[in-house]
């Protein structure tokens, strides 16, 4: 904590000596930023110039410059959140100094963010080749999320749940596919491994982020395996500007269980732009929860604490080189007697995780930014400590060590005709290893585990008046596949006017035969673990996938609209299934992993928004979907009356499901929320002590929650912030949970949080 406070210092006293430069002829822009019609200064809107990355935020004048820039012709990029965002290109001269104007024009929401997850280069969303929904800081404040598993269920596609009543464990599905069918990456680079996205999720604090595109539907072709249901590119904060904030939130759930967090961020710039550095800094404490009064939790311990920071420093302007790191220590524990030692307990779920993780990156331009070389890696290691027993095990502790580690590089070449029409070619190689160890004695596991994968990618952008047309092919050699895997790619885009977009993708995916998070999760049942092992014989599993969309935005008179509808069909074959096959040689109760037939999932996903200023502001999202095997499946080992318990409908993935957010600011200084999620009703396998299993049909659940902000100017454009709200007003929660000691904890499904009420505030400038 002491070293926070120094850093805040730090930041404040840089921002109160920082001072102008004084203007300098040739090799600059100097420009203003003003409101459209009234000619206000606009302060705080950030310049971006799209060829090097090189940024600027306007001063209280709505004045900006960009030094030390070679010459040639430039395109910027200013935006400022409750604006819409502009373009325009200005001829840098050694001569002279350029100077630009840019009238912003109101906006409610942003339909044309910057992205890289459509093609691993920075594009407007509009004109990206794929479908790519951002989630932004914005939304993490609407819905007071603390972590990313908290944000993800207000995307039309995605849904977030919670598969043990112990411990925890959550998963993110991406168009009804379970979590291991989707890629998550931080800063484009696939470092979380298997181990890590066990409770990856909850294991990343929101203020380190400064958003998260998602992409659905298979992307194998860019960004590797994995990538069947889509993916989740999760963007750290970069430093742009001097700035500090600092919150804390203190929550209560069902009048009696506590949760504390507190977070800060502190950005440091150089006055010429050549480095920054963003730190970032949480904690978070949660009790245990007892819902059903059994004396066994249906939500876990956590003690976490988080941080790090993202930098970067340009040698020349037509380089730079970024520098990251992140750290977490986490320790969880679910089950009862929380005072005892897990052996002393009748069940416990319990890890200690130490997660280090940092990469580099090197970027560097050639003739006036048209070419790009990126060198780059990145590496993760995870220590954990677990115990996963019941009925007093003392032999259920375990060891974990994991290794992953990815690097390559990358060439963006901008040609003005290849074949037909301008081009944009990107190509790349990249290697990825994951050296993993699981080692539990009570189970009788001792697991090596390496994947090693060597990969080749290169597309293709076409760009012509109306359309785009994106062909792309990744190679991916897997030790653990015998055959080299070619994914391709074809994304074609058509943009008759700026505000309409109409889009048609087919990609491909694979998943290796290996241990994924579930596999390395042990699952407390009727008093036993119950661990998962791989079929002998296990091979890959493909997917193809197809989608359409169109997205429409229109002004009907001072209201925004946007309109977004995308139909999706996935095609999976030998598809991974789970078969409850009974107890190992050692009396370990085992389910076992297995190619299935197939399967296809097809559906379709809706997001509209609409919107008056900041008066009003409304987005719903839903989702209509089957997600069937091609031919029914057994899910347990166990008879009824000699009939082997099957089902083709996939397990755990409703038909129906999707989210709202409403916020509103009537009042210049305070500003309010309302967001909620609709889980339609599916089935859940349940494992009953003593009993034949059972596949059960779920009620569906509505969770709705409020936020009440109100804003104080203190000093000097210091803002406090006071919140509150209640999470979950209709205390929405699984009504039949398993109990006691033989419980089976996988049983759990709904909303992951009851009730719960929360106040906080939040100091920035």
């Amino acid at each position: 904590m002491k070293r926070f406070v120094i850093a805040w210092l730090f930041a404040v006293m840089c921002i109160a000596v920082h001072a102008a430069n004084p203007i300098r002829e040739g090799n600059m822009i100097s420009g203003h930023v003003i409101v459209a019609g009234s000619e206000e200064n606009l302060p705080y809107a950030t310049i971006y110039i799209k060829e090097n990355g090189q940024g600027a935020v306007s001063n209280e004048q709505g004045q900006f410059e960009l030094t030390k820039l070679p010459e040639g012709t430039y395109t910027l990029r200013v935006s400022l959140i409750g604006y819409r965002t502009q373009e325009k290109e200005v001829t840098v001269s050694k001569d002279y100094t350029a100077v630009i104007h840019f009238k912003m024009e109101e906006e409610s929401f942003v339909t044309d963010e910057v992205v890289v997850s459509a093609n691993r280069n920075e594009v407007s969303r509009r004109n990206a080749p794929v479908v790519v929904n951002v989630m932004s800081a914005k939304l993490f404040e609407m819905v007071n999320s603390t972590d990313l598993a908290k944000s993800l269920n207000y995307q039309s596609g995605l849904r977030v749940e919670n598969n043990c009543q112990n411990c925890g464990f959550p998963q993110v599905r991406i168009n009804g596919l379970e979590g291991p069918y989707s890629q998550i990456l931080i800063n484009s680079r696939p470092i979380i491994s298997a181990l890590s996205g066990v409770y990856g999720l909850e294991q990343i604090p929101v203020n380190m982020i400064e958003r998260v595109e998602v992409v659905r539907g298979g992307g194998s072709a860019l960004f590797g395996a994995n990538a069947v249901g889509g993916t989740i590119n999760i963007i750290t904060k970069d430093p742009v500007n001097n700035s500090f904030q600092v919150s804390s939130t203190l929550s209560v759930t069902d009048k009696d269980t506590w949760e504390q967090y507190m977070g800060g961020n502190v950005s440091l710039v150089a006055p010429d732009n050549s480095y920054g550095i963003a730190l970032y800094e949480s904690y978070r404490n949660r009790n245990p929860y007892d819902r059903d009064g059994d004396g066994f939790s249906e939500m876990g311990k956590l003690n976490m604490n988080t941080f790090g920071f993202r930098s970067y420093y340009r040698p020349t302007p037509m380089s730079r080189i970024n520098l990251e790191y992140h750290t977490t220590n986490e320790f969880r524990r679910g089950g009862n007697k929380f005072d005892l030692q897990p052996h002393e307990s009748d069940i416990t779920e319990q890890t200690k995780h130490i997660i280090n993780s940092g990469g580099v990156s090197y970027d560097h331009f050639w003739k006036e930014y048209k070419h790009k070389l990126s060198l780059f890696g990145s590496i993760q290691h995870t220590d954990r400590n677990s115990y996963y027993g019941a009925q007093q095990d003392p032999n259920a502790y375990g060891k974990t060590d994991d290794l992953t580690w990815v690097a390559g590089g990358m060439y963006v070449g901008n040609f003005a005709k290849v074949l037909f029409a301008p081009a944009t070619f990107t190509g790349g190689v990249e290697y990825q290893q994951n050296s993993l160890h699981d080692i539990m004695t009570g189970y009788h596991r001792d697991m090596k585990q390496n994947v090693r994968i060597a990969s080749l990618f290169a597309q293709n952008e076409w760009k012509m008046d109306y359309f785009t047309l994106l062909a792309g092919l990744r190679f991916d050699k897997h030790n653990l596949i015998d055959n080299l895997i070619f994914s391709p790619r074809v994304n074609l885009l058509y943009k008759p006017i700026e505000t309409f977009q109409a889009r048609l993708t087919y990609s491909t995916g694979f998943r290796a035969p290996q241990a994924y998070d579930e596999d390395l999760h042990v699952t407390a049942v009727g008093g036993e673990g119950v661990q998962i092992k791989l079929a002998d014989g296990l091979r890959e599993e493909r997917s193809n996938s197809f989608s359409g969309s169109v997205d429409w935005s229109t002004y009907i008179g001072h209201w925004q609209a946007n309109l977004l509808l995308e139909g999706f069909y996935t095609d999976l074959r030998h598809v991974f299934v789970l078969e409850d096959i009974g107890h190992d040689a050692f009396g370990n109760k085992v389910k076992e992993r297995r190619n299935g037939n197939g399967a296809r999932v097809y559906g379709a996903n809706l997001d509209a928004k609409i919107a008056h200023g900041k008066e009003v502001q409304f987005q719903l999202g839903f989702t209509a979907q089957r997600s069937r095997y091609n031919q029914a499946e057994a899910w347990t080992s166990q008879e009824t009356d000699g009939v082997v318990l099957t089902t083709r409908r996939m397990p755990r993935t409703p038909d129906y499901y999707g989210y709202f957010t409403f916020a509103s600011a009537p009042l210049k200084n305070f500003d309010f929320s309302l967001s909620g999620v609709y889980t339609g009703k599916m089935i859940v396998p349940h494992f009953i002590y003593n009993q034949t299993p059972q596949m059960k049909n779920t009620p569906q659940f509505v969770d709705v929650n409020l936020k009440l902000n109100y804003t104080f100017v203190l000093h000097d454009h210091i803002k406090l912030q006071l919140n509150a709200g209640i999470q979950n007003i209709l205390n929405s929660f699984q009504k039949d949970l398993d109990k006691g000691e033989f419980r089976d904890s996988g049983y759990f499904y709904g909303p992951t949080q009851p009730r719960t009420v929360f106040v906080g505030f939040k100091i920035m400038n």
